[in-house]
């Protein structure tokens, strides 16, 4: 199996797991403190694997790479996640998650646009059978959806996509392991910085004006228990660490349009889940979507394993 393969196997179970753990600590954690928590929580477990890969590669960071991580901090984490958890104040859960996902549509064509990746025939089939995939679960039809609320899922997931996109090109220098921890490092530091806002009284008045109390006066450390430390570390270490590490490594095997395809796999799997662990119910909507959107994902995936299992054999020929 290729290595890339791997990585991207691995980033789909720590990605698809993610909402499935956050289950057992429903609010008993602020969003935005927690998403604080993720990022730099990662920062520190991966922060050992990222010297480690300095040293291996005998790179020495320059203020150029550490601007280009600060801005992938801003982008993907600092920026990004905000929207992520505020557009759910506007439309479901399900509905946010299952957009986000989309993420890999936007990501094709801006590694087309940046990276000059080419967009081959099976990836707009992949895409295709996803996007329809998506909607069955959607279900647009039936759901009275807040344009603000998509405005704002839709803002997170190109931003998303750009963050990938961008990461690509500090991959090949750098390796995966220390453009998602310093990024990580950059965007929990923007993230406390504006929790600090949230705090000034004026600040604080103006965002419950608004109708967002749970955006005003953001805690650090309160909330935390030794009851929901392991799902808090968890989502960091595992989820953050280990899920975006996979991510941007396997972009060091594989174009950027096949890595984040793991976000297609995401609707498919987290049903599955919730379903063995929560005992929520898959309907027949979700189920056709999950077959349609592993089915586009083969599409992506699996020529690619048969041409390395080719060149392989070739090889030893």
């Amino acid at each position: 199996m290729k290595k890339g393969y791997f990585y991207i196997a691995v980033a789909v179970v720590m990605f698809s797991t993610f909402e499935v753990a956050l289950k057992y600590i429903a609010g008993q954690v602020n969003a935005v403190q927690l998403t604080f928590t993720r990022f730099f929580i990662g920062f520190l477990f991966l922060a050992p694997l990222a010297y480690h890969t300095l040293k291996k590669r005998g790179n020495r960071l320059t203020g150029g790479s550490l601007a280009a991580f600060a801005l992938l901090g801003l982008v993907g984490i600092a920026i990004c996640m905000p929207l992520y958890q505020l557009s759910v104040n506007y439309i479901d859960s399900g509905v946010v998650a299952v957009l986000f996902s989309c993420n890999p549509v936007f990501v094709t064509f801006l590694a087309f646009l940046i990276l000059k990746e080419p967009i081959k025939g099976r990836h707009i089939i992949a895409l295709v059978l996803e996007i329809v995939g998506t909607v069955a679960i959607i279900k647009p039809w039936e759901t009275e959806l807040n344009l603000f609320g998509v405005a704002l899922i839709l803002s997170a997931t190109i931003l998303f996509s750009l963050y990938g996109v961008m990461g690509k090109r500090k991959v090949a220098q750098y390796g995966g392991a220390v453009v998602t921890c310093f990024s990580f490092l950059f965007g929990s530091l923007i993230i406390l910085v504006l929790i600090f806002c949230t705090h000034i009284p004026a600040v604080a008045d103006a965002i419950t004006g608004a109708g967002l109390p749970n955006f005003a006066n953001i805690p650090i450390f309160s909330g935390y228990t030794l009851e929901n430390l392991p799902y808090v570390l968890y989502v960091s270490a595992g989820v953050a660490g280990v899920g975006f590490c996979c991510y941007f490594v396997a972009m060091e095997y594989e174009p950027v349009s096949v890595v984040s395809l793991v976000y297609f796999f995401k609707p498919a799997l987290s049903p599955v889940l919730a379903w063995a662990l929560h005992g929520e119910q898959i309907s027949s909507n979700v189920l056709v979507g999950i077959v349609l959107i592993v089915a586009g994902s083969c599409c992506a995936i699996v020529p690619g394993v048969l041409e390395a299992k080719k060149g392989m054999t070739f090889a030893k020929l």
